[in-house]
């Protein structure tokens, strides 16, 4: 089983890590207040430059409540049975997107972009976020393990 951290650079760390940027959905794991996880499938986008996972989220599911209470989380990307990469990190969440002009709403589009690519109405798409009261969980992945693309493991 082959780990990274932050200050982690071997190639194979690099080859778990581009896992993440396959995909465009995975698993949030997140912490009940009994201590127990909370899994979600979400569709999510992966910067390996910045080594941040961003999530769009509505202000009313579990996810966001438990993110605001405890901000660890996990996130699980594989390939098949044998190739997965688990991220970790503390989430930030933003405020709620408030206005189809504010920071969030270009976050949100950002998002949107590196998920599905174009969207046909923008302007619609902006205030379907709004009225969702939707934001951006980022995670900043500080750790992460698993098996690697080809490393035999």
């Amino acid at each position: 089983m082959d780990a990274v951290s932050e200050a982690g650079s071997a190639a194979v760390s690099e080859a778990l890590l581009g896992l993440l940027g396959e995909h465009g959905r995975g698993v949030l794991a997140t912490l009940k207040k009994s201590g127990r996880p909370q899994l979600s499938v979400v569709a999510y986008a992966y910067d390996p430059a910045e080594r941040l996972i961003r999530i769009s989220v509505t202000d009313d599911r579990a996810k966001t409540r438990n993110l605001r209470r405890d901000p660890r989380a996990s996130f699980q990307v594989a390939r098949g049975t044998y190739e997965y990469v688990v991220a970790e990190g503390d989430a930030e969440l933003t405020p709620v997107a408030t206005s189809p002009d504010d920071a969030v709403c270009d976050e949100l589009v950002k998002v949107y972009r590196a998920i599905s690519g174009e969207h046909p109405d923008w302007a619609e798409f902006r205030a379907a976020m709004v009225a969702d009261r939707r934001l951006v969980v980022r995670i900043r992945v500080t750790h992460a393990y698993g098996i690697a693309p080809g490393s035999g493991s």
